[in-house]
């Protein structure tokens, strides 16, 4: 197994194949898109890699048989990888529908090109940019506070925030299972958040894990918008200029 890694990335990008030439053209390629790449030959391992590691993308050659489709069935039952965006590589027309029939995202046909590489690359980034939106978290300190029913506020900061929960350091602690409203304002641009959440964690520091609860559809929109802002500013230039497409209404 093989590890790239970099100072900026979009995510990892799992390729399990015995093709070392289509893997080197494969890991060239996501290392473009600023994914981190890990190879297994074995599906043992890949297996592994499913089950025990958070994917963006996965990319599976179906020259490996019935284990390429178990693998790609272990994805989509992963609590984790479930919704990771899954390329499969085939070798006819037929292992291409195939392939999109069990759950694969794209296809990649022999022969691999570059340009078919990237094509399809570019048609993918918005989906894996959204993938590892969902478990990306902006560390950002604002003010906030918790509101528990018959309790007094508590006050302190915000330690980061993703699309579903955030982590608060206060000056009282909150207790594991409790339900609080929490209420701050994001910078850059300003978005005024009012949520209902619940503490999932705490520890020694004073800091709380909150869920949240519910969130209206306006707000939560407005707040993948602004995490999908503060991701794309962490990748590098060369990645946005080459992969992003134009926003369409």
């Amino acid at each position: 197994m093989t590890d790239t890694s970099s100072a900026k990335l979009i995510g990892t990008a799992l390729i399990a194949s015995e093709d070392a030439v289509a893997t080197r053209q494969l890991t060239e390629a996501m290392e473009e898109l600023a994914l981190a790449v890990e190879v297994c030959i074995q599906v043992s391992d890949a297996l592994g890699r499913v089950n025990n590691s958070k994917l963006e993308v996965a990319v599976i050659d179906f020259s490996l048989g019935n284990q390429a489709a178990l693998l790609l069935e272990q994805l989509r039952c992963s609590a984790s990888n479930r919704t990771a965006v899954a390329f499969a590589i085939t070798s006819s027309s037929a292992e291409t529908a195939y392939a999109l029939k069990v759950g694969s995202s794209f296809a990649l046909e022999r022969p691999l090109t570059r340009d078919s590489l990237r094509h399809t690359l570019q048609a993918a980034y918005g989906l894996i940019v959204r993938e590892r939106r969902r478990y990306f978290r902006h560390p950002i300190s604002v003010p906030a506070a918790a509101t528990r029913k018959g309790e007094s506020e508590i006050f302190g900061k915000t330690v980061n925030v993703s699309e579903r929960g955030m982590a608060f350091s206060g000056s009282t602690p909150l207790v594991p299972g409790d339900e609080a409203t929490m209420q701050f304002t994001l910078t850059n641009p300003q978005l005024a958040i009012t949520v209902e959440c619940k503490v999932c964690w705490t520890n020694d520091g004073g800091q709380s894990g909150l869920s949240f609860l519910f969130l209206p559809s306006s707000v939560s929109s407005e707040l993948q918008a602004w995490l999908a802002q503060r991701l794309e500013e962490q990748l590098p230039d060369l990645v946005t200029q080459r992969f992003q497409t134009p926003t369409r209404s």
